[in-house]
């Protein structure tokens, strides 16, 4: 979402309210597993519910406004005071940034342990950069309740060393800690202009605002040296161009300003580097420029290295930045984007950087003003967006989006969108070729409230326009979605079609929905889409509105695990949990396809799985043996076997000769359960049960009958299997 009028809504048929309670959904805590995309990253994060506590565990949860739907996991240790949560530190480290919550308007402090012992320093925490409202957005809550807060420790740390955090007073949840080895500061560039050489003062008492412009005027063609200090920068600095401003390192040169730079163009060799910026912002005032970078660097422009906390937006681009390069910078808390391409960006690349905890996409482009081109985002690693996507694409020709990693999106949005939405006008649709190649998304997709239904955890969005692109989606790993996969949509709600769609090589794991949701009309192929622990059915295909068209899923070939079709279009299909454990008390054949060998008049053997007892199969008469075999799907360990004839006290006792057959392939059967007389009375529920041995592992169920001492057939109203004994 860009701008404060931003309204996603579509009216679906189907709107039917979809909510996440607590603990509703599975969560993977091996992180590593899905490290392949994403940056390569000076620190290790370690997360709290992983680590011992004396605390309590809150999640997993993805419920929108809750604490533990912001968290990365979904879930979080939540400390009292005197209570501790103590990490096993996962490598050499001499600093910790730590990610937590306090409740909205306390602060306390953590007390820091290391092996046991506990060091001079603390970690101040507080509420003050978090629970931001955002009333006009429709369908927000109150969001970004987390905050990072870093430490140097003052000491050497270990690999399998112990480090504790301890809430003193403030009741603290602690997310994740990051532990990195910081090297030392950073020597001062022969030639360079220092900003305490003007007058900035680096206790951070006074204002250094005008220090670094005349440092600036004074460096033109070179390097302005900001060395180690905290600097107080109170206004935003203009006119700033053919200049490198460059710090002692993240950790050392820190710069407190809300505004850094804001300016409409620049004839560029902007060079930022190896210092941070950290705000004071609070809310999101999306007419203010309360920025890291606020419209243009100029061409050929540059920045690296950078920590950017607590703004509004860390860069929000427009005018020329041609060429552009953003790389290996930290952009945590901010109350809107991370970094936006607000139109008119080309041959910019965004690579390498982490992002945590925006309140709005993490990054974004957005063709306003003129075409994003030819421009990229790569090998990112974004965590905890609380407002919208993980990375989004709004119009632009020719762009790629490559092996980046996305985590725990919130509400209003998917890990990955590629969407036509204009939000406000001159706007550039989709076209050329948008590659979107080896990302990764993790828990990622959210419910929508404004629709009514999830998002997926990559969206295709014909949201004011067709797509005419070529959209190439290949080499997608999803984990976890708490919903669907890919998801085609037409977010406004009018049926412009997604066309000219190309998915090739993913790999789908719990997802909790469905494999594709598709809610407009237009196509896609699909090839080696392979799908594991699909919570509902593979294929959710109901376009919108009613007769607007078709949406085509194209079978490119080697596919599996998702072949089937949720088959109601007025009911959206529940969330499962990831890999959903099964239930032992369900009836495995109810509703499953049944076969027999003999069928008398109407009594058909799709009657002996409707899940009424009153209704009944009857095979042909006065031609044993007779069978009836189910197909529960795929190979399940069944342990116990119903049979019912219908209730009612017109239905004397009888005795039915039978045996229990299985089959993983439906052609080799072998018998579970021998050939015994089996006595139904409606005085006991006219109810069979037939326990199945140990080992027993089957997908087809067959009941093959021989006698029946009440009428000359095979008659049975229920064959239920159940994985229970």
């Amino acid at each position: 979402m860009h701008s404060s009028t931003t309204v996603r809504r579509i009216p679906l048929a189907c709107a039917a309210a979809v909510a996440l309670a607590a603990g509703m959904l599975g969560v993977t805590t091996a992180h590593a597993a899905v490290a392949a995309a994403g940056a390569s990253l000076p620190f290790t994060s370690a997360e709290a519910e992983s680590a011992t506590t004396t605390g309590t565990r809150i999640g997993p949860d993805y419920t929108q406004g809750s604490l533990a739907s912001e968290a990365s996991g979904r879930q979080a240790v939540r400390l009292s005071a005197g209570q501790r949560v103590e990490f096993t530190a996962p490598r050499a480290a001499n600093a910790v940034n730590v990610s937590y919550s306090v409740p909205d308007g306390q602060s306390g402090t953590l007390d820091v342990y290391v092996n046991g012992t506990k060091i001079s320093k603390s970690l101040a925490v507080t509420s003050k950069y978090s629970y931001v409202d955002t009333s006009w957005i429709a369908g927000a809550k109150q969001h970004h309740f987390f905050d990072d807060a870093r430490l140097l420790l003052g000491q050497n740390v270990q690999a399998g060393d112990k480090i504790a955090f301890q809430a003193t007073s403030a009741q603290v949840t602690v997310d994740v800690a990051d532990f990195e080895q910081v090297a030392a500061t950073a020597t001062r560039p022969a030639g360079s202009v220092s900003v305490t050489d003007k007058g900035a003062d680096p206790s951070g008492q006074g204002d250094s605002t005008q220090a670094f412009r005349d440092a600036i005027s004074a460096a033109q063609g070179g390097v302005v040296w900001i060395p180690p200090g905290d600097y107080r920068v109170t206004s935003s600095l203009s006119g700033v161009q053919n200049v490198t401003l460059q710090g002692a390192g993240g950790w050392y040169s820190v710069v407190h300003a809300s505004r850094f730079i804001d300016q409409g163009s620049s004839s560029g060799g902007v060079h930022l580097k190896n210092f941070a910026v950290i705000g004071e912002v609070t809310e999101r005032v999306d007419s203010n420029p309360d920025n890291f970078v606020n419209g243009s660097l100029g061409p050929g422009s540059s920045v690296s290295g950078m920590w950017i906390q607590h703004l509004k937006v860390g860069l929000w681009l427009t005018g020329n930045n041609d060429n552009l390069v953003v790389e290996n910078n930290r952009i945590l808390d901010t109350t809107a984007d991370g970094l936006n391409l607000n139109g008119n960006a080309h041959g910019v690349r965004v690579s390498n950087n982490f992002l945590r905890n925006q309140g709005d996409d993490s990054l974004a482009m957005w063709s306003l003003n003129g075409a994003d081109s030819n421009s990229s985002f790569e090998s990112n690693t974004i965590s905890q967006p609380n407002l919208a996507n993980g990375i989004a694409i709004y119009g632009g020709t020719d762009i790629s989006v490559r092996n980046n990693l996305v985590s725990d999106t919130n509400a209003l949005g998917s890990g990955i969108a590629v969407s036509n939405q204009r939000f406000l006008d001159p706007f550039s649709p989709l076209a050329g070729t948008i590659t979107v190649d080896g990302n990764t998304l993790v828990r990622t997709g959210a419910v929508n409230p404004n629709w009514g239904h999830p998002m997926g955890a990559l969206r295709v969005d014909s949201y004011d326009s067709a797509i005419n692109a070529s959209v190439d989606i290949t080499n997608t790993t999803i984990t976890d979605s708490p919903y669907s996969a890919f998801e085609f949509v037409s977010g406004g709600g009018r049926g412009y079609p997604t066309s000219n769609i190309d998915v090739t090589g993913a790999t789908v794991k719990n997802t909790g929905t469905v494999v594709v949701q598709a809610e407009t009309p237009g196509s896609a192929k699909f090839s080696n889409v392979q799908a594991t622990g699909v919570g509902s059915a593979g294929i959710y295909n109901c376009p919108y509105p009613s007769g607007s068209g078709a949406f085509t899923v194209n079978d490119g070939g080697g596919n599996s695990g998702w072949s089937s079709t949720w088959s109601n279009c007025s009911a959206w299909p529940q969330p499962g949990q990831g890999t959903p454990p099964p239930d032992q008390d369900a009836n495995l054949a109810k509703g499953r396809p049944a076969t027999a060998t003999g069928t008398q008049d109407v009594y058909t053997p799709g009657r002996a799985v409707d899940g009424d007892a009153n209704s009944y199969w009857e095979s042909s008469n006065n031609a044993f043996p007779q069978a009836v075999t189910v197909d529960l799907g795929s190979a399940q360990a069944v342990r116990r076997v119903v049979l019912k004839l219908p209730p009612a006290a017109a239905w004397a006792a009888r005795t039915e000769t039978l045996s229990v057959l299985g089959s993983t392939d439906g052609a080799g059967y072998a018998t579970v359960a021998g050939s015994q007389g089996r006595r139904f009375d409606p005085a006991t529920g006219n109810t069979v049960t037939i326990a199945l041995p140990a080992g027993t592992n089957l997908r087809y169920l067959r009941v093959n009958v021989t006698a029946n001492t009440g009428w000359p057939a095979a008659q049975l109203s229920e064959v239920e299997a159940y994985l229970s004994s």
